[in-house]
């Protein structure tokens, strides 16, 4: 179970998802989709009674980070590369290699790959270290910024939600697919080639996959919206999903994509699905680690929630 904590001015005494009121999550999803201000969030929160659990859902990066950018096991830089047809013909991303410390001990390479979408805000610190979390584990990972054609992730989640909203989505989505391309072409992949993301990253991992077909090997979405049911039949890659609780049309694996995507289950072998409370994975998920051995071929994942521990949605 994860642990939570409130931020050090107010407490340091842990809390658990247990712990949280479910009413929290409700109000902290539409925060964290725009449909509520931070201060809105806090404030209906405090309304009920429920403060303390609405501030343990807010992201304390410096806490929450995992793998240092100086670990041994990993080299990191930023890095440009051309978008057709995107925000700006241009943009960057977050890529890290293992060195011959990671989980792929003496090997230089190459790596199978894993792509790490960010959510409706950016590449903040929290995607850059799933990103070193899966390099760690011997996977040439690449988180691309989507902000990067109007400056960047601009240093907070709220202004990078105005910041995202204001691009346009279909071109928003064609710098992921560059993205995707790039990192599997990359002279250290092995062109082997999954994919995860979270909230509007999950939406876009799904549309990767039916846009890729055959080209992305593994997907594991984290909520987000469901691909169209008539892209369904182009998707090939297992998909570990994890769905929010209660499911609705717009999330992944809900209605109607779950029905379409669980007859393709015994094709897919790997394809399941999870429901989990918005703002929440699991420390002891298990899930993906079948599918990225087998079609990503790296012995030494463990399991998803081992390199996804905390997600803040």
């Amino acid at each position: 179970m994860n642990t939570l904590f409130l931020p050090v001015a107010q407490s340091t005494v842990p809390l658990t998802q247990a712990d949280i009121d479910g009413r929290v999550f409700t109000l902290y999803d539409e925060y964290c989709h725009g449909r509520l201000t931070r201060r809105g969030f806090l404030d209906r929160a405090a309304a009920l009674g429920l403060l303390a659990g609405a501030l343990a859902l807010l992201p304390n990066y410096a806490r929450a980070q995992t793998i240092s950018f100086t670990d041994p096991r990993i080299k990191a830089s930023y890095v440009t590369y051309p978008s057709p047809s995107g925000s700006s013909g241009t943009m960057r991303g977050y890529l890290v290699q293992p060195t011959v410390q990671s989980a792929n001990a003496g090997r230089t390479g190459p790596f199978p790959t894993v792509l790490v979408i960010h959510e409706n805000r950016g590449l903040n610190p929290y995607i850059e270290d799933v990103a070193r979390r899966a390099a760690a584990e011997g996977f040439l990972a690449l988180a691309p910024d989507g902000l990067f054609p109007v400056g960047g992730y601009p240093g907070n989640d709220d202004d990078g939600r105005t910041l995202q909203a204001g691009l346009d989505q279909t071109k928003l989505r064609t710098d992921m697919l560059n993205s995707a391309r790039f990192l599997q072409a990359h002279p250290l992949s092995t062109g082997k080639l999954g994919v995860t993301g979270f909230c509007w990253g999950g939406g876009t991992t799904n549309f990767l996959a039916a846009e890729m077909g055959d080209n992305m090997h593994a997907g594991a979405p984290f909520y987000g919206a469901a691909t169209e049911t008539a892209g369904v039949a182009r998707i090939k890659a297992p998909l570990p999903c994890t769905t929010p609780k209660p499911t609705s049309a717009s999330t992944p694996c809900g209605p109607p994509f779950r029905p379409h995507l669980k007859r393709r289950a015994c094709r897919m072998k790997g394809t399941s699905i999870w429901e989990r409370n918005t703002a929440f994975t699991t420390t002891r998920r298990r899930g993906f680690k079948k599918p990225l051995r087998s079609w990503l071929g790296s012995g030494r994942w463990r399991t998803f929630g081992s390199i996804w521990a905390e997600e803040w949605c």
